[in-house]
């Protein structure tokens, strides 16, 4: 009967994953690749909804909203921007406050607000632009502030959505597999290229469809669609309420770091024990009545080890911390350098959704005598050649290299990090080359005209886009993951969020760098002679490329220092002792660093 028991016992989840009321799951009916089908069943429709937005909208505000190329790039990344960095937010609310089923309901019907609004600001007479007549491409109709206001507002309320979604379905798809258990583990391994993979089928109907319909049909259908298709999203996500796991918010990650910070700032002049054993430390009761992971100490930041030494007096958590979050703080902060080198790298992502599709808007776009490819579909190869390299990477790659390495992922998530980084400047090479091309063949047909349309086959774009695709089988996927596996047990939200606040950033670089370089070389070659202009056709958008070029190559030598140092966590948790261990070599420093990661 005992036996019984302890089989009976087992077959519960070890990760501390509860359900929605908060009771034990079992790992039979939960979770797994079948709770995880509703909520990638929702990305898809997702991202179809984000990217039938973002795709195009940079032709959306040239041609309807009549902005110029600086400031309708700027528009797009700064919304981008926000889109990306707000997840932070949603993390911390997550994670603190609501856990992240209930903080993602409640996004997500701010998110369809703004759908909706989004879709009547391009339908409603009077609060969408004013057409010009027989289709011209310029006229003097004006568009009204009260048009742009309430673009705007919809553009940001999305924004403000996507913030308490993007940091929380991703993070709960992976809580879906227990840590514990080894053939789940195995399966967590895949996810994430899964996850991209299923992510892209939503964007290539946008980039391809839906784009078609917003440049020859109409914006009010091309933008009704994915506000549908949101809906749709929503609702297969919560049909899947009874499969899911859940984790319970573990306390604000920001004021538990704070409280470690301050106490370390505080003991700055104490000498730390030469015993580990002397630091303060819960035991390990307390932690499983709390439900949560007991963290080894390791000697990595150990200036950060100051907050948990035993002084006389109060035991506040800001005058004492424990040494398992003062580990949880270490391993958030040493993040911090390698999210820091993604920032660049995120600014050459952002031009495929601006200035390289501002460029197709001057190339002959002709496909027989009665089609014209949108300028934004070229977007939809970067998500096909995505797709390819996943499938690739994960079926054939992946298998072969792990034989030789030995690492279950094959190779280590910061190495393949490095190999997106190193194609994503093969991408601005191609892309200044093939600027150069189209630059010297509107000079020698005497195509100089703002709206001249050089005879040039688009399709001239289409390395910069596909190699692109392939960049972010490496770069995206394996930071997505390298930010949520890294993060500690407790705040995995904000550890995905750290992968879009890299996006996010990028995304004001960008704009920085496109006004900046705007402003700077009209000031020194003179008026209408700048890099980036209104008028691509007299522009020198190359030299912008070699610039972007120049500085992913100098972001990449600090990337492989970075990198090169970084300790990682040990991967996994022993199911007997619930302690996360970090294995040492004897000599004080931690095994496991990049590049022949003892993991």
């Amino acid at each position: 009967m005992e036996n019984a028991d302890e089989n009976a016992g087992e077959d519960y989840t070890q990760d501390g994953t509860v359900s929605l009321a908060g009771r034990p799951v079992l790992r039979s009916a939960t979770g797994g690749w079948r709770a995880c089908s509703f909520i990638v069943g929702y990305e898809v429709f997702e991202r179809m909804a984000y990217y039938g937005i973002a795709t195009n909208l940079v032709v959306y505000l040239s041609k309807e909203l009549q902005e110029g190329t600086v400031q309708s790039a700027n528009n797009v990344t700064n919304w981008a921007g926000t889109v990306w960095i707000l997840p932070i937010l949603g993390a911390y609310v997550a994670d603190a406050h609501l856990g992240r089923f209930w903080t993602f309901a409640i996004a997500s019907a701010v998110y369809f607000s703004g759908m909706i609004l989004l879709t009547l600001a391009v339908s409603v007479p009077g609060l969408k632009p004013p057409t010009c007549p027989n289709g011209a491409a310029e006229c003097d109709k004006e568009v009204t502030p009260l048009q742009k206001g309430i673009f705007y507002c919809a553009l940001y309320i999305v924004a403000v959505g996507t913030g308490g979604t993007k940091p929380n379905i991703s993070t709960m798809g992976a809580d879906q597999f227990d840590e514990l258990e080894p053939k789940e583990r195995t399966h967590k391994l895949s996810f994430f290229n899964w996850w991209m993979f299923s992510i892209f089928f939503g964007t290539l109907f946008s980039n391809t469809f839906l784009v078609y319909l917003q440049d020859h049909v109409g914006w009010s259908l091309g933008y009704g669609i994915p506000t549908a298709g949101l809906g749709i999203s929503i609702l297969v996500f919560f049909l899947g309420t009874p499969l899911y796991r859940h984790k319970l918010p573990a306390g604000s990650p920001f004021t538990k770091m704070a409280q470690v910070l301050v106490v370390a700032a505080r003991n700055w002049n104490v000498a730390l024990p030469h015993d580990p054993n002397e630091l303060h430390e819960l035991g390990l009761e307390e932690y499983e009545k709390l439900g949560k992971f007991k963290i080894d100490h390791t000697h990595s930041l150990r200036f950060l080890d100051k907050a948990a030494v035993k002084l006389s007096g109060s035991t506040s958590p800001w005058h004492l911390t424990p040494v398992t979050q003062v580990e949880e703080t270490k391993q958030m902060m040493k993040m911090l350098p390698i999210l820091a080198t993604t920032i660049i790298p995120s600014a050459l992502v952002a031009q495929i959704g601006t200035l390289f599709i501002k460029q197709g808007t001057t190339l002959n776009r002709s496909m027989g005598p009665h089609f014209e490819i949108p300028p934004a579909c070229l977007a939809a190869f970067v998500t096909i050649f995505m797709l390819l390299s996943i499938i690739i990477y994960d079926r054939a790659f992946m298998p072969y290299i792990k034989r030789l390495t030995g690492n279950p992922r094959g190779i280590t998530l910061l190495q393949r990090m490095g190999i997106g980084f190193l194609l994503q400047i093969i991408v601005m090479v191609a892309a200044c080359l093939a600027e150069r091309k189209r630059l010297e063949v509107a000079a020698q047909h005497n195509r100089l005209g703002r709206l001249d349309i050089v005879p040039l086959t688009i399709f001239i774009l289409l390395p910069q886009f596909a190699l692109m695709g392939v960049a972010d089988c490496f770069m995206e996927v394996a930071k997505l993951e390298f930010f949520y596996d890294q993060a500690p047990q407790g705040m995995k939200s904000l550890g995905t969020s750290y992968f879009t606040s890299s996006i996010g950033l990028g995304q004001f670089l960008s704009s920085f760098l496109v006004r900046t370089v705007s402003e700077v070389t009209e000031r020194r070659n003179g008026k209408g002679r700048g890099w980036i202009l209104n008028n691509l056709n007299v522009s020198h958008l190359d030299y912008y490329y070699g610039l972007l070029v120049v500085l992913a190559l100098v972001n990449f030598v600090v990337y492989l220092l970075v990198a090169k140092l970084f300790v990682y966590n040990v991967e996994g948790l022993d199911p007997k002792r619930q302690v996360m261990v970090q294995h040492h070599d004897g000599d004080g420093d931690d095994d496991g660093i990049v590049g022949i990661p003892k993991q």
